[in-house]
């Protein structure tokens, strides 16, 4: 969870304090953009390709090319809400800039992988697959930004990973037809790459944002990681043919186009509901998060593409269930003990206070 840190030496609150009363707002909106924008794009992008998209570039593209809509968040707060004092980009350090393009091409990498998983299978098998990085996750944020191991993040990570394996072990019936063996298993460690490449970049975030103390500079950020994996990923796409698939889209070049643009905007939202968690909470949380939304895609690949759901998808889903719910209690009781902490604490300082009172009046008083 983060910490109470101070307010920064410019004078605006620490928006990553539960104490701040900017916290919980920023949370629930960011969750609410990570859970709309993950569903819908994971459904999205699986809808590019059942219909004759085949271009993985053009897949990897719309994962970051939405990066302008984070200039409304970076500066209608300053220019139009006036509520905050901060200009955008005030403070962004060159060593910002540079170590922001440099996560923002593993961040293109990243969607690369993800794209060419997406290809080959199913909706739930993916994305219960992905499930896969948080053992990781935990191991590299103890490492990176030293997270302290607890029972909760603990066993949430176990029940998670433990549903990821229950689906290896059984998911050898689920190949779409005509897909390959051959296929199956690059879509397969594709995913898995994802999934590792994304366990690292949580915990390096998290170590960037101790430095961060404002929502605004996050997002900052986030745009210039997007302006790098968007470079990337336009060359890989011009390499590649462009857009020329829209020809073959069997659905028309207009609904390929709105596929498209509906895959940027989603993909958007999912990636800066993402960064906001990591801001405000930590990269562990981040990754749990991520990985309970898992099952809501699991069901979204049954309802809409008829994905079989059998016994061991219905328990893989359970147990992602599970572990979200004791994280999010644990979550809930760390918090408002954090916040009693805080109200004592203030109170102490006002007892102090008024003593200090008592003790001066009657000096002063003796003085006169």
């Amino acid at each position: 969870m983060a910490n109470n840190t101070p307010p920064s030496s410019g004078g605006e609150p620490d928006q990553k304090s539960v104490t701040s009363k900017r916290y919980i707002p920023l949370l629930i909106i960011n969750y609410f953009c990570l859970f709309l924008g993950s569903v819908s794009s994971t459904l999205l992008s699986k809808y590019y390709f059942i219909h004759k998209g085949s271009s993985r570039w053009v897949s990897t593209w719309v994962q970051s090319a939405g990066f302008p809509l984070l200039l409304f968040p970076i500066f209608l707060p300053y220019y139009l809400f006036k509520c905050t004092p901060r200009k955008p980009f005030t403070h962004f350090t060159p060593r910002m800039l540079a170590l922001s393009i440099s996560i923002g091409l593993m961040l293109g990498i990243n969607n690369l992988l993800f794209s060419w998983g997406n290809s080959y299978l199913p909706v739930s098998t993916s994305s219960l697959l992905l499930s896969s990085q948080l053992v990781f996750n935990l191991i590299l944020s103890v490492i990176i930004v030293k997270q302290k191991i607890t029972f909760t993040n603990l066993n949430c990570v176990v029940l998670l990973t433990l549903s990821s394996v229950l689906l290896g072990l059984g998911s050898g019936h689920d190949k779409p037809h005509g897909l390959t063996r051959a296929k199956y298993f690059i879509g397969f460690f594709s995913t898995i790459g994802a999934g590792l490449l994304f366990a690292l970049y949580l915990p390096v975030m998290e170590m960037i944002y101790k430095k961060v103390y404002c929502y605004s500079m996050v997002m900052e950020m986030q745009l210039v990681m997007e302006v790098a994996a968007t470079a990337l990923a336009t060359m890989g796409t011009i390499w590649d043919g462009g857009f020329r698939e829209r020809m073959v889209f069997d659905k028309g070049v207009k609904v390929y186009w709105v596929t498209v643009l509906g895959n940027v905007v989603t993909w958007q939202l999912c990636f800066m509901g993402t960064a906001g968690m990591v801001f405000l909470t930590c990269s562990i949380t981040g990754g749990i998060c991520m990985t309970a939304l898992l099952a809501m895609n699991v069901l979204g690949g049954v309802l809409v593409y008829g994905d079989e759901f059998g016994g061991v998808k219905a328990v893989s889903t359970v147990l992602c269930a599970w572990g979200f719910c004791s994280y999010v209690y644990g979550m809930y009781l760390k918090m408002k003990k954090e916040r009693n902490e805080k109200m004592e604490s203030d109170g102490d300082m006002d007892n102090e206070t008024m003593e200090m009172v008592g003790i001066v009046t009657p000096v002063a008083e003796h003085h006169v």
